[in-house]
């Protein structure tokens, strides 16, 4: 069955700074009428770097939404129009000063499908030069190295909870596992 939705109005709600909020309403497929809350998010990129000695780069920052601090892996905001390769490459050395010989496309995810037009590009970062870390101002990080086995540990263990690195970590050990890296 086809379940596709009909916007019939949009009325935007909120414009800010990263994201816009607007209402929808909708005809659902059996002609009944229904409201939906839709973020737009210019969307983004995370990279897991890892380096020949097996050790993954992450960043450790304050998160205000959950005022708690989460390891996660480096990451950013796309410009509009931007090309997320470009965008991962330069996130990748604002972060952590890494330039990466290679970087691998781990594929797409949609953050929250539900209400959010988010769109995030994943990707591996090998062959790892090192240079100077230069963070965005009011960009307060941390970089922490550890054994890729040792992430991949606390991701299953539920220690890692942020959701891009738990997909970039879990995507990047199963092509290590299989070989494809």
């Amino acid at each position: 069955m086809d379940y596709t939705e009909k916007t019939l109005r949009r009325v935007n709600r909120y414009q800010g700074i990263i994201v816009d909020v607007s209402v929808d309403q909708v005809e659902l497929p059996d002609g009944s009428v229904s409201f939906r809350e839709v973020v737009d998010h210019p969307g983004g990129v995370a990279i897991l770097p890892v380096d020949e000695q097996g050790q993954a780069w992450c960043v450790r920052q304050y998160r205000y939404p959950f005022q708690t601090h989460l390891l996660e892996i480096p990451a950013g905001k796309l410009e509009r129009g931007e090309d997320p390769q470009a965008c991962a490459v330069r996130e990748l050395g604002e972060e952590t000063g890494f330039q990466a010989g290679r970087l691998l496309p781990l594929g797409r995810v949609y953050t929250s499908p539900g209400f959010s037009q988010e769109v995030l590009h994943l990707y591996l970062a090998l062959d790892l030069r090192a240079g100077p870390a230069h963070p965005d101002r009011g960009e307060l990080l941390d970089v922490v190295s550890l054994p890729f086995h040792r992430l991949l540990d606390q991701v299953m263990a539920g220690e890692v909870q942020d959701g891009k690195t738990v997909a970039a970590v879990l995507k990047a050990a199963w092509l290590m596992k299989n070989g494809d890296v």
